[in-house]
């Protein structure tokens, strides 16, 4: 059975249509990335599975509960957003520890997490200072410190990388994949990166106009495009197009 099931999902704002009937899977341990032009609803789905947005229709399920009307809190989901969403007047200890202390967790439980999760990111010479004193790069592994304290089901990132340089960019794709290397760890990822998509995923989703274009590993969307939009939209460089007629004879 799938961990992250999303059946006939719609999402109407008034009388426009997002997202028009998503169905998409993912294993437990698995990566999905939800890619596609801008606008074409990739970060709205993520949102409803976060709880931020309610969904019009269909079911959405996470390791075989419904969780369409839990609270966000209630969902044991964590998201790590693409502006980062740092507190300005905390430390980067402050800023990890917050979820925890607002739950309740003992100081010394909160401690040792801090502590954990520093050494993996490799920013315990950070813990004493402030979001405005760190780079991009070093923002970006506070926003996913926090996110991984609270050992959740689900990881969420939404265009993590956008702000970063391309150099950044690459170190932080190799902190992603060693997240995902953690066993059970099951991640949702969006971006309008094809490498990104490429490199990351276990499983991508190409979206266009709130609809589903293609689901399948990257080999197999690579390799057997199911029509011309994602074959012109994957891969770097892009596939070659080239206008042809069939003959009577069957050849091009």
């Amino acid at each position: 059975m799938a961990f992250l099931e999303i059946n006939g999902l719609r999402k109407r704002f008034g009388s426009v249509e997002i997202l028009k009937g998503i169905d998409v899977d993912l294993e437990k341990g698995g990566f999905l990335v939800l890619v596609g032009p801008s606008g074409c609803g990739k970060s709205t789905l993520l949102n409803t599975i976060a709880g931020l947005e309610t969904i019009t229709e269909g079911e959405i399920r996470v390791d075989g509960r419904t969780i369409n009307d839990l609270h966000p809190s209630k969902r044991d989901i964590a998201m790590v957003f693409q502006s980062y969403a740092l507190y300005p007047n905390m430390t980067v200890a402050g800023n990890i520890a917050f979820g925890m202390e607002m739950r309740g967790v003992p100081a010394q439980e909160r401690q040792k997490a801090i502590d954990k999760v520093a050494k993996v990111l490799q920013i315990g010479h950070l813990l004493q200072r402030k979001p405005s004193q760190l780079s991009g790069g070093q923002r970006q592994r506070v926003a996913m410190g926090r996110a991984l304290v609270r050992d959740p089901k689900l990881f969420l990132f939404d265009e993590p990388l956008s702000n970063l340089d391309a150099k950044l960019r690459v170190d932080m794709r190799i902190e992603i994949k060693r997240l995902h290397a953690t066993p059970g760890t099951t991640i949702v990822y969006v971006t309008h990166d094809q490498i990104e998509a490429m490199t990351l995923a276990t499983k991508i989703a190409v979206m266009r106009d709130g609809e589903v274009q293609q689901f399948g590993t990257p080999a197999e969307i690579y390799n057997n495009p199911t029509n011309l939009f994602v074959a012109d939209f994957m891969g770097s460089p892009a596939m070659n197009l080239i206008p042809a007629t069939i003959g009577s004879n069957g050849n091009a």
